[in-house]
C-alpha cells in the first residue's frame, strides 16, 4: 500500500505542486510591482544579458516561460525537454547568489535577507524535478527516451 501511495504521489501531486508554484510566481511577473523578485529578476537579466536584453522584456519572457511550464505540469504533459527545462531555469536562479550577493545578503555574508530565502527555497523544487528525470528509460531500439510511468 505505501509504494502505491509513493508512485501516486510522484505521478499525480509532485507535478501538480510544482506546477501550481510556476503558474503562480509567472503569473505574478506579468503585473508591475507584484513579484516580490522583480527587481532581482531584472537586474539578473540585465547582468547576464549585459543590457542586450531590456529589463521589461526579460520579465515578460520570465514570465511566459515559467507559465508556460506550470500549465504543461498541471496538464500532466511531462516529457523530458519541459523537465530538463524546468531544472535549467531552477539552476538558473542560484545566479544572483554569484553575481549579485549585495541583494541577498545583509551587511555580513552570514545575515541573509528575504530574497536569498526566495532563492534558497528552490532547493526542494529543484530535488522535485529531478525525482521526476527518473521517469524516463532509453529505449535502445527505438533510440529516444520515453516515459515509464505507471498508474496502479
Amino acid at each position: 500500500m505505501t509504494y502505491k501511495l509513493n508512485v501516486q504521489f510522484n505521478n499525480r501531486i509532485l507535478p501538480s505542486t510544482i506546477g501550481i508554484v510556476y503558474l503562480f510566481f509567472g503569473l505574478l511577473k506579468f503585473f508591475p510591482n507584484t513579484s516580490p523578485a522583480e527587481d532581482l529578476v531584472e537586474e539578473t537579466i540585465t547582468n547576464l544579458t549585459y543590457n542586450l536584453v531590456p529589463d521589461q522584456m526579460g520579465l515578460l519572457l520570465l514570465a511566459s516561460f515559467e507559465t508556460f511550464i506550470g500549465i504543461a505540469f498541471l496538464a500532466n504533459l511531462r516529457n523530458k525537454y519541459i523537465i530538463y527545462s524546468a531544472i535549467a531555469h531552477i539552476v538558473m536562479t542560484f545566479t544572483p547568489v554569484f553575481i549579485l550577493p549585495e541583494l541577498l545578503f545583509g551587511k555580513n555574508e552570514f545575515t541573509i535577507t528575504l530574497l536569498s530565502q526566495y532563492i534558497f527555497k528552490n532547493i526542494i523544487i529543484l530535488g522535485a524535478l529531478l525525482s521526476l528525470t527518473k521517469e524516463f528509460k532509453v529505449d535502445k531500439k527505438k533510440g529516444y527516451n520515453r516515459p515509464i510511468i505507471k498508474t496502479y
